[in-house]
């Protein structure tokens, strides 16, 4: 019910797993020799199931008020899940550097500082008028914010990486215990590192940078919490810190993954959008539905990728398909 298809081809370092990874399942007799393959796609039977489950869970919509409640009792439930995962669910993304190697030796802080070199009047005279001690990162030459940054499985990686770089990491999160166990980590160094709690739906929280400030900017698995119908405010609020050629770096949840599969009838909202046991949301993206959000806040695509991955349990011999939808978007320099 699934044929591979052709490598992509990607820049790599040698013995590091490229870009989307190259693991091939030619012959579907050795599903089960390894515990995931890459590049796999879906036949129309296959496409068909996922489907007629999809509408399955969907006709039954979750009541109204009791939707509204989830969603107005966001941060409690993200901080319940925090509280009971605390540090000790989660993994430093390992694969990281290899889909970002923007975020790696401050690769995008040069490009961003020769693209936004003729910025704006208005640009310069605000960058023009800040000193060290005005806000926290200020002197570095690259700025990086992860929006969603949860226990810091990102952000701590990105510091080490370049630790020697003139780099400042932001990390925000809608939690605000997730965003205390980032400052309890013993990695946790105020002069590379500021994080702070953000709810990204509101203009509320004061900021602690000024608009077009950030080289980059990343969404890792934290857009498809908010509520489709907030999603473009958010982006635009977000991607007004971006600088003029800054970079907006996106990964999350594909439309059909196994995790939208698996919701039960009354646990949709809306099309697409669901609430989980523990009253946390998942949305689960196309990739024209990434692209028209991106672009309609006048952001311009240098990547657009949907990544299909087929991760299998030996133990107990099961297939478990993945689907996730990778972006790369620049803020244009004029």
């Amino acid at each position: 019910m699934y044929n591979n298809v052709i490598s992509m081809s990607a820049e790599s370092e040698p013995d590091v797993r490229p870009q989307f990874g190259n693991r091939l399942l030619s012959d579907s007799s050795a599903v089960f020799t390894h515990n995931a393959w890459d590049h796999v796609e879906w036949d129309d039977e296959q496409k068909q199931l996922a489907a007629e489950k999809v509408a399955t869970n969907s006709t039954t919509k979750m009541d109204a008020e009791v939707a509204q409640g989830y969603d107005r009792d966001a941060n409690k439930y993200w901080d319940a899940f925090y509280g009971i995962h605390n540090n000790r669910f989660f993994k430093d993304r390992a694969w990281l550097f290899t889909e970002f190697a923007e975020l790696k030796g401050g690769k995008n802080a040069s490009e961003s500082e020769s693209k936004s070199a003729k910025s704006s009047e208005d640009l310069s005279e605000t960058m023009n008028n800040l000193t060290v001690e005005d806000f926290p990162g200020c002197s570095a030459k690259n700025r990086i914010l992860e929006v969603g940054c949860g226990v810091g499985n990102t952000i701590f990686p990105i510091v080490e990486m370049n630790f020697n770089n003139d780099t400042f990491v932001y990390g925000c999160d809608f939690s605000e215990k997730a965003v205390s166990l980032v400052k309890e980590d013993s990695k946790y160094d105020p002069t590379k590192i500021h994080a702070f709690q953000w709810d990204v739906t509101e203009d509320s929280t004061e900021i602690p940078f000024p608009k077009y400030s950030l080289d980059i900017v990343i969404l890792i698995f934290a857009l498809s919490a908010i509520h489709p119908d907030k999603m473009k405010d958010a982006i635009s609020r977000i991607c007004s810190y971006l600088k003029p050629g800054g970079l907006l770096l996106f990964r999350d949840y594909g439309r059909h993954d196994l995790a939208q599969l698996r919701f039960k009838p009354g646990k949709c909202v809306t099309d697409h959008f669901y609430v989980r046991g523990d009253g946390t949301s998942a949305y689960f993206f196309t990739e024209e539905e990434c692209h028209q959000l991106f672009s309609s806040i006048g952001l311009a695509k240098e990547q657009l990728v949907v990544d299909r991955r087929l991760q299998v349990n030996r133990g107990k011999q099961l297939k478990m398909f993945r689907v996730w939808i990778q972006c790369k978007y620049r803020k244009p320099t004029a």
